[in-house]
């Protein structure tokens, strides 16, 4: 079963952000992800608080998105863009269930 890591983040201190996408995107390739959206273009329906980016990413497997998000390479981009926003990180499986 494939899985989402579903990101917004609100940035506080931006100078992280263009080495983050320019060294993650190959990161998250490596582990077999790929990014279905990154952008500023939301459009809040519901709720209070509107992040200023959204991106969703796909792995192939929960270990390979955990394998992403835990590996020693990601680990500096990780602490850079903690330290320089405010960020929710979501893992979630694709499936259809109901209830």
């Amino acid at each position: 079963m494939s899985y989402l890591l579903i990101v917004e983040t609100n940035i506080a201190e931006p100078s992280w952000v263009n080495e983050y996408l320019r060294k993650v995107t190959p990161l998250v390739n490596s582990f077999g992800g790929k990014y279905l959206t990154r952008t500023s273009a939301i459009e809040l329906l519901e709720g209070t608080e509107k992040p200023q980016f959204s991106v969703v990413a796909q792995f192939p497997t929960k270990e390979d998105a955990l394998g992403f998000y835990n590996s020693e390479e990601y680990r500096p981009f990780k602490q850079a863009r903690q330290s320089g926003s405010v960020s929710k990180f979501l893992l979630v499986p694709v499936e259809n269930a109901t209830a």
